[in-house]
């Protein structure tokens, strides 16, 4: 079964390599983050008690995928106490840098790994198939290619879902922009779960009768022109959980806000920098999510490859950006929340 498992992750990873090492936020090769609780030699505490080494690797520095992390690592260390010990990578958005840390965990025979968004997980994925991983920040993991199935995963990965209610989002979509005729659905062709995504929200357009088109971008430096072209045709852009896109919506807000064109996002941060509205769920609440179910293994003997991704469904609240809404000249619905304004 582990060599079935090797085989699985590796075959993965292999198809993924060409697209997503395109897809990251930085154009020049970067060296992992150096942790300053790296792993410790020690099993034991001095009150004899196990101690767990647990390695993160997060894909790049971004709000989201830092509020995992920190939900994670706060509901481990409630649990735990001084009982976990957290080796924290930053693979600064390289694909190589992923490979790297995940090789590093293996060789230092962490207990268990938290891979913070896809590309992570399926390095991860990749270079073990014995040490337990437990993902977040991954919208479908059958579609990663590290799992065989959601409810039964079958391997050594498990984790939760950072899916937001793309049926609600389209809907509020609507609501806020009742004459919309076209919708441009944009993200980035290297990100599997973004066109996972754009396939649902595809689904619901086409419920609604609203024409809609694909606009994507190989990597950061397409979007500009991938984003003028979208808005020549559509009145109103749609942009899933997409990690490229929330690392470049000031070029987007540069982009559609002089058009008047009002963008929907998938997610919360990506909203407080250049988007106009989002339903969407909590990062720290995924991560604390994630945090309990490593909990599970690592204490109580869990089985990564017969726990269930897991999803967060609570504290999900309309959102808008008051600066984009004022500019776009909108009013907005008395029930939905104004989220603080954010800056790259």
């Amino acid at each position: 079964m582990k060599k079935q498992i090797r085989i699985f992750a590796a075959a993965a990873m292999a198809a993924m390599m060409c697209a997503l090492s395109a897809c990251g936020t930085s154009s020049e090769t970067t060296e992992p983050t150096e942790s300053d609780n790296t792993a410790v030699e020690n099993e034991t505490a001095e009150n004899g008690d196990t101690v767990y080494t647990v390695g993160i690797i997060q894909q790049m520095e971004h709000a989201a995928l830092d509020e995992a992390t920190r939900g994670f690592q706060d509901t481990l260390k409630e649990k735990l106490g001084d009982q976990v010990v957290f080796d924290y990578q930053n693979a600064q958005g390289e694909q190589t840098n992923c490979a790297t840390i995940s090789t590093k965990f293996v060789s230092d025979d962490v207990d268990l790994i938290m891979a913070n968004a896809t590309t992570a997980l399926q390095s991860a994925a990749a270079a073990t198939g014995d040490i337990p991983i437990v993902g977040t920040s991954v919208t479908d993991y059958v579609t990663a290619g590290v799992v065989q199935s959601n409810d039964t995963p079958g391997y050594n990965v498990t984790g939760v879902s950072d899916l937001a209610p793309v049926d609600q989002q389209i809907a509020l979509l609507q609501k806020l922009v009742p004459d919309a005729q076209k919708v441009a659905i944009v993200y980035c062709s290297a990100e599997p779960n973004s066109l996972f995504q754009s396939e649902l929200a595809q689904a619901e357009l086409d419920k609604a009768g609203i024409a809609w088109e694909e606009f994507t971008a190989a990597d950061s430096n397409e979007i500009q022109a991938v984003i003028t072209n979208a808005i020549t045709d559509c009145d109103v852009v749609y942009i899933p959980t997409d990690n490229t896109m929330a690392n470049n919506m000031e070029i987007i807000k540069n982009v559609t806000v002089p058009a008047k064109i009002p963008v929907i996002c998938g997610e919360e941060n990506m909203c407080g920098v250049g988007g106009l509205a989002t339903l969407s769920i909590s990062y720290y609440e995924l991560g604390c999510k994630a945090g309990e179910m490593a909990y599970e293994i690592l204490v109580n003997g869990a089985d990564p490859a017969t726990t269930p991704i897991a999803y967060v469904s609570d504290d999900i609240t309309p959102k808008y950006n008051a600066e984009i809404a004022a500019e776009l000249g909108m009013t907005m619905p008395e029930d939905m929340v104004a989220i603080e304004t954010q800056t790259e």
